[in-house]
């Protein structure tokens, strides 16, 4: 047994592969490459809006958005603020509490994170492509439930 109390998986063999992919992630630059690619003029941070509203599939509130990308509101605003003046995004009142905004796509703004996404999403596809479709399935549920957990974990020790 390694020193992490697990027999199965030697950690310190995982490590470096960790570290390459966040190497290969980062420094290739991919999400601005992607934008590149797809032709959008955003910086990261904007295109990172535009994505989570695009996944979330309905408008969100300020604070919903910031807490799905880790980050403060204030930090959100100001992206969108420009994001507005773009025409990509709009605040709509919340039917819910007609006090509160939420922001929504314009339909210009739909086609933006479409674009990168299948631009991103075909590379990786790319780079599955000789891969099972039960090792596709299974490298998502297992990547999926790591995020998870060491991000459950960080928590605790970030509360500690």
């Amino acid at each position: 047994m390694d020193d992490t109390g697990s027999p199965e998986l030697d950690l310190m063999a995982v490590l470096p592969r960790l570290t390459q992919l966040s190497t290969v992630l980062n420094r290739s630059r991919l999400g601005e490459r992607a934008m590149e690619s797809a032709g959008i003029t955003l910086d990261r941070p904007a295109m990172t809006v535009l994505v989570t509203l695009h996944m979330a599939d309905r408008p969100l509130r300020v604070g919903e958005i910031a807490d799905r990308m880790h980050v403060v509101g204030p930090h959100v605003t100001r992206h969108l603020n420009g994001l507005e003046r773009r025409g990509l995004v709009v605040r709509v009142a919340d039917p819910e509490d007609q006090r509160a905004r939420l922001i929504e796509l314009t339909p210009d703004g739909k086609v933006i994170p479409d674009r990168y996404l299948r631009t991103l999403l075909g590379w990786f596809g790319d780079a599955l492509t000789h891969w099972s479709e039960e090792d596709r399935k299974t490298f998502g549920s297992l990547l999926g439930r790591f995020v998870d957990d060491l991000t459950a974990r960080l928590e605790v020790v970030d509360d500690e």
